[in-house]
């Protein structure tokens, strides 16, 4: 009997053994089963393009966790898209939205642009819609731009980048620079389409600069943009659109004044300037430099060819002033233009043009408002004369008379209301 109780204990003790066994090993199997979590690292790009936050805040996760997360740009970027892991994110393109742990750190971007939209090509050019993105294009000269609406003081970043008291009241930073030697730096050579629109309010207060106006320098295409109540000023090399190579469709009003190289729209044109004018008044003294010296009502200097063009604003200077030229170089032409503005200065003062070594054809100046009767190249003429369509159509001018000067007939260059206006260019603002 004592040997068979022995025996069930024993066996009852193996049970149990086992049994505890069991129960450790399960345990410990419990205890081996680790939780994994993984980091998540928000990014921008590029980094001065805005802030991409983890609103959950809570890293690191596990995997499946759903965060939420948010893109914020700064002035003058907008938001394009999230990047990271495929299908980790609620929607690609809202600024906030969730994303989806995996399984492993990861890194989420929020991707900045610019500008307003497009990519910079010919086909789908970077969009404009403020003065920081206006200004960013000083970082991009070969691009193609378009902007999508007027600029003024009020339209973002103007306070900062281009008003009285931005950059330490010097104004506006011109886009493109020259050297000392009026050459180059840096030039924008891509193409600008203001599609109609205005650069309204513009400041610049640099008179120890070279090369200033909206563009420093220009050696691609700038067109159909106006810029309108500017106050420039500069050394030499000033307009209040700049100094460039082709210029088509463009205006501009308010007052410039430098040294040498000043004009209303181009302080230097040194390629094709068409279909444009001036209201601006300009003033500037002749300074001995190794830029070209020159003040006129539209370029001071041309070293290319001007057609289809006006100025109607005063124009004052020391030498080598015009109505709508200060100094036409060798091989230059002005063809198709006038001026009406007055004209003041004491050595080489014309009506139209200041100084002529080029050819000057089919452009006359008002001799009765500029208070000049003579010019180093085009032909002086009455008020009257200026006004009356017969003094134009006869030599070539595209021209065509309308009945009110709200009406355009855009067939042709010029329109004019005979014996009312002057000529005006079909596609102007009203």
């Amino acid at each position: 009997m004592k040997r068979m109780h022995s025996l069930r204990r024993h066996h009852y003790l193996a049970k149990v053994s086992i049994f505890l066994l069991a129960i450790a090993l399960i345990a410990g199997m419990v205890g081996c089963t680790e939780v994994l979590e993984y980091s998540l690292t928000m990014r921008a790009n590029p980094v001065e393009g805005g802030t991409a936050t983890d609103l959950t805040g809570a890293s690191p996760y596990t995997a499946g966790t759903v965060v939420n997360i948010r893109a914020v740009a700064n002035p003058g970027y907008r938001f394009v898209n999230w990047g990271g892991p495929a299908g980790g994110f609620l929607s690609l393109t809202d600024e906030t939205t969730t994303f989806t742990m995996p399984d492993g750190d990861v890194t989420v971007t929020a991707n900045f642009a610019p500008f307003a939209g497009g990519s910079g090509t010919e086909t789908d050019p970077y969009q404009i819609a403020d003065w920081y993105q206006l200004d960013n294009v000083r970082n991009y000269l070969d691009s193609y731009f378009i902007l999508v609406n007027d600029l003024n003081s009020t339209t973002a970043g103007y306070t900062e980048l281009a008003s009285p008291t931005a950059h330490g009241g010097r104004g506006w930073q011109p886009i493109g620079s020259v050297n000392a030697s009026c050459d180059p730096v840096d030039p924008f050579t891509g193409t600008f389409d203001g599609q109609g629109h205005e650069v309204r309010d513009l400041f610049i207060n640099r008179p120890d600069e070279n090369g200033v106006g909206l563009f420093g320098v220009a050696l691609g295409l700038i067109e159909k943009v106006g810029v309108v109540s500017a106050n420039v000023t500069g050394g030499v090399g000033v307009g209040i659109l700049g100094n460039g190579f082709a210029v088509s469709r463009c205006y501009s009003s308010g007052s410039v004044s430098g040294s040498d190289g000043v004009g209303g729209l181009m302080g230097g044109s040194i390629g094709k300037l068409s279909y444009s004018y001036s209201t601006a008044s300009v003033s500037g003294g002749h300074a001995v430099s190794s830029c070209t010296p020159g003040v006129g009502g539209l370029v001071g200097e041309n070293e290319g060819a001007i057609s289809d063009c006006y100025a109607t604003g005063s124009v004052a200077g020391v030498g080598t002033v015009g109505g709508l030229v200060g100094w036409n170089y060798f091989g230059c032409t002005v063809e198709r233009s006038y001026s009406t503005g007055s004209v003041t200065g004491s050595g080489e003062v014309g009506g139209l043009v200041g100084h002529n070594d080029g050819t000057v054809t089919k452009s006359p100046w008002d001799t009765d408002t500029s208070g000049r009767a003579t010019s180093a190249g085009g032909t002086g003429m009455t008020t009257a004369q200026m006004k009356d369509f017969a003094t134009f159509s006869p030599v070539g001018w595209n021209i065509v008379t309308v009945a009110d000067p709200s009406m355009r007939n855009v067939a042709c260059i010029w329109n004019i209301v005979d014996g009312v206006t002057y000529p005006f260019l079909s596609w102007q603002p009203v």
